[in-house]
């Protein structure tokens, strides 16, 4: 049975939005902090250099300060790490966003990287969903050593928007190298990121007075 995440937490009325998660289980261990009110400060490290560049993407373009170390069972396969680490921000963006009392809720970029353009997307609805509509070329390589298969994408932004409790869609309008297309969609949940939880009122931004 999987040990139940651990979690610390200063979200509330007034308070930093900040928070710290840690999970366990029999193929990874993995930490996270984050600060939503940062200045793009990243620190991650997780066995997979190219997978370590897109989280580092994710922290900075959001403007988040965030800290994530994580070991696993890459011998076996990259996936256990790749998909705890989703769940692990994703948990880690829950505690720290609190009742989400006054935040923006809505965002969505077309972010260009070269020849690709990627959509997103995003709304911190409390409702986990994830559309996923990013190609790949048959024949794509994995990326870095050791491999990141570009699929692995999809299960990473899955995890995020579950235990993130967001409605995210990402879907690629034109791209050839899966670097590019990869990176590009980042970047793009990252800036959206950065918009939705970006306060600017004081209420819940819902009429049944509630994200949950």
């Amino acid at each position: 049975m999987t040990p139940p995440p651990t979690a610390r937490s200063s979200s509330g009325a007034g308070a930093p939005r900040r928070a710290e998660r840690s999970r366990r289980t029999k193929e990874t261990s993995i930490d996270v902090a984050i600060s939503l009110d940062g200045s793009g400060l990243v620190d991650v490290s997780t066995g997979l250099p190219f997978f370590d560049h897109m989280i580092s993407q994710l922290g900075r373009h959001a403007g988040f300060d965030l800290r994530v170390s994580a070991s696993g069972d890459l011998e076996v396969d990259a996936h256990h790490t790749v998909e705890d680490v989703g769940l692990t921000i994703g948990e880690a963006l829950t505690d720290a966003l609190g009742d989400k009392a006054g935040v923006r809720r809505f965002a969505s970029i077309a972010l260009p990287l070269d020849e690709a353009l990627v959509e997103v997307a995003l709304d911190l609805s409390g409702r986990p969903y994830l559309s996923y509509s990013i190609a790949f070329d048959p024949e794509a390589q994995a990326l870095g050593t050791p491999p990141f298969d570009p699929q692995l994408a999809e299960e990473f932004w899955r995890a995020f928007a579950t235990t993130g409790a967001l409605t995210l869609h990402l879907r690629t309008v034109t791209g050839k190298n899966s670097h590019h297309v990869l990176e590009a969609s980042f970047k793009g949940v990252a800036r959206c990121l950065r918009d939705a939880v970006r306060v600017e009122g004081t209420g819940v931004p819902s009429t049944k007075g509630t994200l949950g």
